[in-house]
């Protein structure tokens, strides 16, 4: 025989349930980059995450996903798109900005594993590069 408190507890379970399902399909993280950003570039260094950050939680609340067009900025509003082209073999990926970094001197920006794999070796670890903010 069920009581009125199993009744509620099952309810209370499958609202929240569908509450969370709900909120899992929303971000925040704008679809495209800032108007007033576009065209805006950089030069400097860019290295890629290092295999452990793999399904860590990003600033953005979004997981890093090393097989993701993804980057980290210090500075740049998350969700803006960015063009990164290797300096010495010209080759260039879209990431989209959904971390904060990276923290170290002379470096401008970090890409995941699999954007970095793009436009240079892995093995390299650091490269030169520019940025451009694009649509």
């Amino acid at each position: 025989m069920k009581t009125k408190n199993t009744h509620s507890v099952k309810k209370l379970m499958f609202g929240t349930s569908l509450l969370m399902l709900v909120l899992s399909g929303c971000s925040s993280i704008p679809a495209k980059s800032p108007g007033n950003l576009i065209g805006k570039q950089e030069s400097g260094k860019a290295s890629y995450y290092a295999m452990k950050y793999q399904f860590r939680t990003t600033a953005s609340g979004e997981r890093y996903n090393h097989f993701a067009e993804t980057a980290a900025h210090r500075t740049l509003p998350f969700g803006t798109k960015v063009r990164v082209t290797n300096i010495a073999n010209n080759k260039s990926v879209v990431v989209k900005i959904n971390d904060r970094g990276p923290f170290i001197d002379g470096r401008i920006i970090d890409l995941s594993r699999s954007a970095f794999g793009e436009i240079a070796d892995l093995d390299v670890g650091i490269i030169e590069v520019t940025t451009e903010v694009v649509e």
